[in-house]
């Protein structure tokens, strides 16, 4: 059986590092699109070959890999005139490494299935330099034989792979776990406000917890990180974006019909931040805009 032909779609803060390992670590031919020409370059450095349009690379690539920013352009380059629906070939197997909503995730897969177009959803987690030292942890929404066929190509940037289920499982996670994170920040933010305002060290308390039952990655990272430093930089995961996935949390209980009065403080906070000029700011920003009586 001849080496599968592989395509990736988006280059950008975690596409790049992906699809530079997966490349590398494979050997397999890998052609690239992204708007932006700088990564594209690099990827062309390792050895991929540029595509002059989407339409081309969904015609040509056995497995193809998604790296968007969100919901709304996977929908794009999916349903799109220039798009994977309307130019993949029979027996194309699409991976979108995205976070999306769970309820698009499945109508997308369906339309794609009816052309005999495969689809996987495959959000990641961690962060940048995880995504650079291919130690990502992937969670994984397909049947078992797309799982099988491309777990291997997701373990050269992963050292965690969840098969999660079916179509939409691994979208359901993935959200799941950000808003478990965005709720852990929130509850950091107000415990080093409250910690401060009683005469607290700061830097003190967050150890303390650290070595107690409230410790937790996003603690250690976050909290310590971010927080204590007062370093928010652009370029690191965004209000906006995590305000993007909140709202995916917020819609996915709606369509369960189970209220989530954690996740509605999370991006209410976050909606404060955005007001308050920090919409490209790292999101524990929240913890400069926390409630006062």
């Amino acid at each position: 059986m001849s080496a599968p032909v592989l395509g990736f779609i988006g280059l950008g803060v975690m596409g790049e590092p992906i699809c530079r390992n997966m490349r590398v670590k494979s050997g397999f031919d890998m052609h690239v699109f992204d708007l932006d020409p700088a990564p594209a370059q690099r990827m062309r450095e390792h050895g991929a070959q540029l595509a002059p349009s989407l339409a081309d690379l969904a015609a040509k690539v056995d497995i193809l890999f998604l790296s968007l920013p969100g919901g709304a352009q996977v929908e794009a380059v999916i349903l799109g005139e220039d798009g994977i629906l309307a130019h993949g070939r029979a027996g194309l197997v699409v991976v979108d490494m995205s976070t999306a909503p769970v309820v698009l995730t499945r109508d997308l897969a369906a339309k794609l299935a009816a052309k005999s177009i495969a689809f996987a959803d495959a959000p990641v987690a961690r962060t940048r330099q995880a995504a650079e030292e291919g130690s990502l942890s992937i969670m994984v929404g397909a049947d078992d034989r797309i799982f099988a066929a491309i777990r291997p190509l997701l373990a050269h940037a992963a050292s965690d792979i969840t098969h999660c289920g079916g179509v939409g499982c691994g979208q359901v996670v993935k959200i799941l776990n950000n808003m478990v994170l965005f709720e852990t920040v929130v509850a950091l933010s107000e415990a080093l406000a409250l910690g401060k305002a009683a005469g607290m060290d700061p830097a003190l308390l967050f150890d303390t917890l650290s070595k107690g039952s409230a410790d937790s990655f996003a603690l250690r990272n976050h909290g310590v990180k971010a927080m204590l430093a007062d370093a928010f930089p652009d370029g690191a995961f965004p209000t906006d974006y995590a305000l993007k996935d909140v709202g995916y949390a917020l819609d996915l209980a709606a369509s369960c019909k189970i209220k989530v009065q954690g996740a509605e403080l999370a991006k209410a906070r976050m909606q404060k931040a955005k007001e308050a000029g920090f919409s490209d700011a790292y999101f524990p920003v929240l913890a400069r805009v926390t409630d006062r009586v």
